[in-house]
């Protein structure tokens, strides 16, 4: 089994979420059977949007802070950060993509067009990953953009009501309407709003697929997406 190093606090809540579907996924049958996890949880992450130099040199400090305390697999439940993958991968211990990978995952139901629900520094991401694997990506307004922000930014605050919960779902209607055939949840906001049983296409959790991704990897595993175990 080898040991998980988790770059968090972008934000708070999305981490513990992560954590959270990382324990739910894994096949254990008692304590020592789940996933070594080492973690800097660190709010203080420079702003990604606003201070892009400054984050980059922060996660880079971070990840070999992890490698130091033994983390063999890198993550970070924070998409628009992967932007600074590189300062990540510099630590030399292997980074799991969570772009990349929720990109392939939400391709591989076979969508041509896939809608986005993500910061703009996590939509030019997922513009260039989507485009490696074929597909699409339907962008929100600029209108809904701002929407979206407000949205993220109120669940940072810790608000997670029903008034949220609505926007997230017009949001995701919005991109429905402009033609996608699946949304990513590209934003580890999202999930705290957002559930498939509240859109009418297939719905792609990035913090679900990197949860998965990761129990592989440490496991050293193939785990099956939920629905393909029966």
């Amino acid at each position: 089994m080898k040991t998980l190093g988790v770059l968090g606090g972008m934000g708070p809540a999305a981490t513990l979420a992560f954590l959270a579907r990382v324990q739910a996924l894994t096949p254990a049958s008692g304590d020592e059977d789940h996933v070594r996890v080492v973690m800097d949880m660190n709010p203080q992450v420079p702003n990604r949007h606003s201070q892009p130099e400054a984050a980059g040199r922060i996660l880079g400090e971070m990840a070999a802070r992890l490698r130091d305390a033994g983390a063999e697999v890198l993550a970070m439940p924070c998409n628009t950060a992967h932007a600074h993958a590189g300062a990540i991968r510099a630590a030399g211990v292997p980074f799991i993509d969570m772009v990349a990978e929720t990109a392939k995952a939400a391709a591989a139901g076979g969508a041509a067009r896939i809608g986005v629900l993500a910061t703009p520094g996590g939509e030019a991401l997922y513009a260039e990953a989507l485009a490696a694997e074929g597909v699409e990506m339907v962008r929100l307004s600029d209108a809904d953009r701002a929407r979206f922000m407000s949205v993220v930014f109120g669940v940072k605050a810790g608000d997670v009501g029903p008034e949220q919960r609505a926007a997230m779902r017009e949001l995701a209607a919005a991109l429905i309407a402009a033609g996608a055939q699946g949304i990513i949840g590209g934003c580890t906001e999202v999930p705290l709003l957002l559930d498939a049983g509240d859109v009418a296409v297939p719905l792609t959790d990035s913090t679900e697929v990197l949860a998965r991704v990761c129990v592989a990897a440490c496991l050293q595993v193939d785990l099956l997406p939920q629905g393909e175990k029966d």
